[in-house]
């Protein structure tokens, strides 16, 4: 098992904007998005932790010592050509949830949405950061990586945040899961990242990337309105 904490010291503002739902004219004021930014900065706390796993990328099974069969034509298309595969848990901790449930109480619906916005753009530049890590360890091991996938994308089920938890080691960082297999803290993310021989014909593909557009979960505020700039980790 693997630990990483990045540093965060600022947010990209559009990401911020793009998850709280916002359209190219809104009523908020450009301060307000900048001062939720600045909290949530103050309130963040990134962890991350990975394990790397072989993986049968022809039977679709992550190879531990009790194997488990990924489910999905998304996933098992994903990872084609996989060798190993690491598997991340990355959480933001619970002070800016905390924080926004409180702005919540006190009827700072607003403050308490841009908040809570700012804290999705968190969570995912933190794995962001740590997908670039292992992928300079990675390299290091004659490995190439693909990008990070994650249960409820397409048609990978939710319910594999059962299995892919404890295979990340997530709970080191304190993250569990509810009844309907979401996560805790909520700002917390886990996914499955592909590990492939360099000289492999198989990396990169085209079909690696599943983009917004052939995800089944359309009302995700996180949708992309355009594919075409989609970039890798």
């Amino acid at each position: 098992m693997q630990t990483y904490y990045p540093t965060i010291t600022n947010l990209n503002f559009s990401e911020v904007r793009r998850y709280a739902g916002l359209g190219p004219k809104t009523g908020f004021s450009e301060e307000m998005l900048q001062s939720a930014m600045r909290d949530a900065v103050l309130l963040v706390n990134p962890q991350t932790v990975w394990n790397t796993y072989v993986y049968d990328d022809i039977s679709h099974v992550i190879l531990t010592p009790e194997p488990v069969p990924l489910q999905g034509k998304n996933i098992q298309r994903f990872l084609i050509g996989a060798v190993q595969v690491a598997i991340v848990a990355v959480t933001i901790g619970t002070a800016l949830e905390e924080e926004v449930t409180r702005r919540f109480t006190d009827n700072a619906y607003t403050s308490a949405l841009l908040l809570d916005a700012a804290g999705t753009a968190a969570v995912e530049q933190t794995a962001d950061e740590v997908c670039r890590m292992i992928r300079h360890k990675s390299a290091a091991a004659g490995l190439a990586t693909g990008n990070r996938f994650s249960p409820g994308y397409g048609d990978w089920d939710i319910l594999a945040q059962k299995e892919i938890l404890p295979l990340s080691g997530g709970s080191t960082l304190g993250i569990s899961l509810t009844a309907a297999a979401m996560l805790v803290p909520r700002k917390s993310v886990t996914a499955i990242i592909g590990l492939y021989p360099t000289q492999s014909e198989c990396y990169p593909i085209n079909s690696n990337h599943l983009s917004c557009q052939d995800c089944t979960q359309e009302p995700c505020l996180a949708r992309k309105e355009t594919m075409p700039h989609d970039k890798d980790f």
